[in-house]
């Protein structure tokens, strides 16, 4: 999953949710449009959170999520890109 390129990187560990989308919505309203954010977060309710968000919001399409447990803890990646 990391040879997505990607325009800007949010490291979102250890926050819970809303943050990890807060942030990431914080993030795409600067970004230009065909832009990719790559977010990495450590809330297993980030995978459901940023589906949500991309079913709702006009501005931005989820392209890719991906989890690596390659430590034993897990990590959950999610590509945006802005596209209004």
């Amino acid at each position: 999953m990391d040879s997505l390129t990607h325009d800007r990187f949010l490291d979102l560990t250890g926050l819970e949710c809303p943050f990890p989308v807060v942030k990431s919505r914080e993030a795409i309203a600067r970004m230009a449009i065909g832009q990719i954010l790559k977010v990495i977060a450590t809330d297993s309710d980030s995978l459901r959170n940023f589906q949500g968000w991309a079913n709702t919001a006009k501005n931005i399409v989820l392209v890719a999520q991906a989890i690596d447990s390659g430590d034993g803890k897990p990590r959950f990646t999610h590509y945006i890109r802005r596209v209004l």
